[in-house]
């Protein structure tokens, strides 16, 4: 996602040195008092850093090159947009108040920083748990959707109707399994792989009382699997 993230860093930028113009382009004193005194420094340098901050945010965000991962880590750069708009406010604040003591800036914006940095971490802790749960659903639901599409292909692909119509009853028994799969049912989900390669040199090869007599054992292992699935839940 370099050119989403290349995108956002123009916007960043701009808004970053709109932010310099105001503050330094406006009148530098106001009631006969420079508007550098009191907590200004502190104000502009944690708003800089909450800048800094939401960019690193949407860095992150933006370099994982599959979308659904990128979009686990949106809440990544809102939390830390709204994190800086927080910080605007509260630099703002330091900076606008004539002689406000630098301690008191410097804890209330450590406050909205912290605020901030906990729930960025959170949602990246958050983002990170949802892929790995979703890594793990992928990897045990492929033996189904994997089967699906070997057994629609050789329904499509099978020459005869008789065959076509066998081909169809294993394909929509696949297709209607559970499709979460499970460590115990390893030993049965591997009889039906074995099974369904009999199954497809049998139609490919034109037998049909072959290819019936494995379709039927290739359903029963299925019937079997899914039943196995149930107990499982």
């Amino acid at each position: 996602m370099k050119k989403t993230f290349g995108f956002f860093s123009i916007i960043w930028a701009t808004f970053l040195a709109l932010f310099n113009v105001i503050v330094f382009v406006t009148p530098n004193e106001a009631g006969g008092m420079t508007k550098f005194g009191g907590a200004f420094w502190v104000g502009y340098i944690f708003i800089t850093i909450a800048f800094i901050g939401q960019l690193v945010c949407a860095f992150f965000a933006f370099k994982p090159s599959d979308k659904q991962k990128v979009f686990y880590n949106i809440p990544l750069v809102t939390i830390s947009y709204a994190g800086l708009i927080a910080m605007l406010i509260a630099g703002t604040a330091c900076m606008a108040i004539p002689n406000l003591p630098n301690w008191i800036g410097i804890i209330f914006c450590l406050l909205v920083l912290a605020i901030t940095a906990i729930a960025v971490l959170s949602a990246g802790f958050a983002a990170s748990v949802v892929t790995d749960i979703d890594q793990r659903v992928k990897v045990k639901t492929f033996f189904v959707k994997s089967l699906t599409v070997d057994a629609e292909h050789l329904m499509n692909t099978a020459k005869t109707t008789e065959l076509k119509a066998l081909a169809k009853k294993v394909y929509e028994a696949v297709r209607y399994s559970d499709p979460m799969s499970n460590a115990v049912l390893v030993e049965v989900e591997e009889k039906i792989q074995n099974g369904f390669s009999d199954f497809e040199n049998a139609v490919n090869g034109e037998d049909y009382e072959l290819a019936t007599s494995t379709a039927d054992e290739l359903l029963s292992l299925i019937d079997i699997r899914n039943k196995k699935c149930k107990l499982l839940k």
